[in-house]
């Protein structure tokens, strides 16, 4: 029997097992999380985009 796993999913536990050993602290994992579904071009890219693109638009008229 075949089971296939997205790259973001597998990247995705790779991330949540680093935050729970505390390899990594919780904003690289959110950094990477959120490049992982813009790079991969899940079904939750185009939110994501939007969302990062909002919150550099939103930073960069803070004066």
């Amino acid at each position: 029997m075949l089971i296939t796993l997205s790259t973001a999913f597998v990247f995705g536990l790779i991330t949540a097992v680093l935050v729970w050993t505390k390899r990594v602290g919780f904003g690289t994992a959110l950094a990477v999380w959120l490049s992982g579904f813009t790079l991969a071009s899940t079904g939750l890219a185009g939110p994501v985009n939007s969302a990062l693109a909002s919150a550099i638009t939103a930073l960069s008229g803070i004066h």
